[in-house]
């Protein structure tokens, strides 16, 4: 039996978004991720847990290439984006990150106004050829962020001045404004009470017809909640991975199971 069927990796590549194949990451002597090999699916949240420290957002960092920006990474095996690898060399990362949108554990928004954190992304990648375009874009971002009604009236304001919550769907927005497939989310709702956590959390749900959305997270009840899809890692491998419902009440593995009944982490 192979490490694809043992792990619950049965191939789904029709509606594979990312294969990884192989995908091992060190940081200088530490060997922090280990032979990962997933598909991630189109239209679809794809959460992945685990202890602090056991990979899962060291891979997500892999899936834009932001481990580029780390001196000490070196980054091995196969990330396919609909078939394109996206470590080849003729891939430019600032263009891969503007079809893999990035969104961070605290909210980082600009110093700028709303209106221009929004359209920051747009405008670096010339997308759009007037300010009509780009004001469209710009209300189209806020409203699929669940922000327009909140903020349309105050555009010229600072991001900055917005509260923890908004701050962190206007990071969403920013995100979407050049058109990504992939959205990637780091602990997003860990720095934001539980209203805004919950706002956040529907707004995954409706993000996912639109996008492929990967969030990785401290919180199990938040992967039950918002994922199709849920990835166990554990000590820089990947465990086990397959449909949420079957990860957490019908685990393969028994590291699965200790974790989710918080025998380990």
């Amino acid at each position: 039996m192979n490490d694809m069927t043992r792990t619950g990796l049965e191939t789904e590549t029709a509606t594979a978004k990312i294969s990884a194949r192989g995908v091992q990451v060190h940081y200088g002597q530490n060997h922090a991720l280990k032979n990962v090999s997933v598909e991630i699916l189109d239209r679809a949240v794809t959460a992945f847990i685990g202890p602090s420290g056991c990979g899962k957002s060291t891979f997500l960092r892999c899936l834009n290439r932001m481990n580029d920006t780390v001196a000490s990474a070196r980054v091995s095996g196969q990330i396919l984006l609909e078939g394109e690898d996206i470590y080849d060399p003729r891939v430019d990362p600032v263009q891969l990150r503007a079809r893999v949108g990035m969104v961070f554990q605290k909210p980082n928004p600009f110093p700028k106004s709303i209106y221009d954190n929004v359209a920051y992304g747009p405008k670096i990648h010339g997308l759009t050829r007037n300010k009509a375009e780009l004001d469209a874009i710009v209300e189209a971002s806020l409203r699929k962020a669940a922000l327009w009604g909140e903020v349309k009236d105050r555009l010229d304001a600072p991001g900055t001045g917005l509260s923890g919550g908004q701050q962190q769907r206007l990071c969403i927005a920013r995100a979407i404004a050049t058109g990504p497939e992939v959205l990637l989310m780091d602990e997003p709702c860990s720095a934001l009470d539980p209203i805004a956590t919950a706002q956040v959390e529907e707004l995954i749900d409706e993000l996912r017809a639109s996008f492929s959305v990967v969030i990785v997270t401290h919180s199990m009840q938040q992967a039950a909640r918002v994922s199709q899809k849920t990835a166990f890692f554990h000590l820089g491998h990947l465990v086990e991975y397959g449909d949420t419902g079957d990860i957490f009440t019908n685990p393969k593995d028994p590291r699965t199971e200790a974790y989710i009944t918080g025998r380990i982490g």
